[in-house]
């Protein structure tokens, strides 16, 4: 008996398939702790003052094209 190549992929993939999902059910880890939620580190922090820093640099670029007038 020989199988077709279609036939033998969607073997193998449901072979993966449901050894994924018996791996997927025993991993059960310890409950969060409460009042879990991520903590907000420097990242935020640094993102938070990149934007700041660049929307301050467009206003100024605004403020600046809008005090010299159009330019021809």
């Amino acid at each position: 008996m020989r199988l077709s190549t279609s036939t033998l992929l969607r073997l193998c993939g449901l072979v993966f398939a449901l050894m994924g999902a018996f791996e997927a059910m025993a991993q059960i880890g310890p409950p969060p702790p409460p009042g879990g939620g991520v903590p907000i580190d420097g990242g935020a922090s640094i993102l938070l003052a990149a934007g700041a820093a660049y929307g301050a640099r467009k206003l100024y670029r605004a403020s600046k094209d809008k005090q010299q007038g159009p330019q021809a």
